[in-house]
């Protein structure tokens, strides 16, 4: 899934993300950001997520529109 980062607090890494596609709301997982880029996230950052057994977002990665599967428009402004 890709999605936003509604929230995060540094101290305690407590936080959730908002999903793309459904706009549904996951709390992080306690090790969101093991084995991961991040060792900070900001309000409105873009990630790409896994959700667990217990609907917490983990796994974190880098997220962007491609990610997304955003349609080329090119210079015609008509998907390619």
């Amino acid at each position: 899934m890709q999605g936003v980062i509604k929230s995060y607090d540094p101290g305690t890494g407590e936080g959730s993300v908002v999903s793309d596609t459904d706009r549904a709301e996951y709390p992080l997982a306690h090790d969101a950001l093991a084995n991961s880029v991040f060792r900070m996230l900001r309000q409105g950052q873009r990630v790409v997520f896994e959700v667990d057994g217990t609907q917490r977002a983990t796994r974190l990665r880098l997220g962007s529109e491609v990610d997304m599967g955003t349609p080329d428009l090119g210079a015609t402004g008509e998907p390619s």
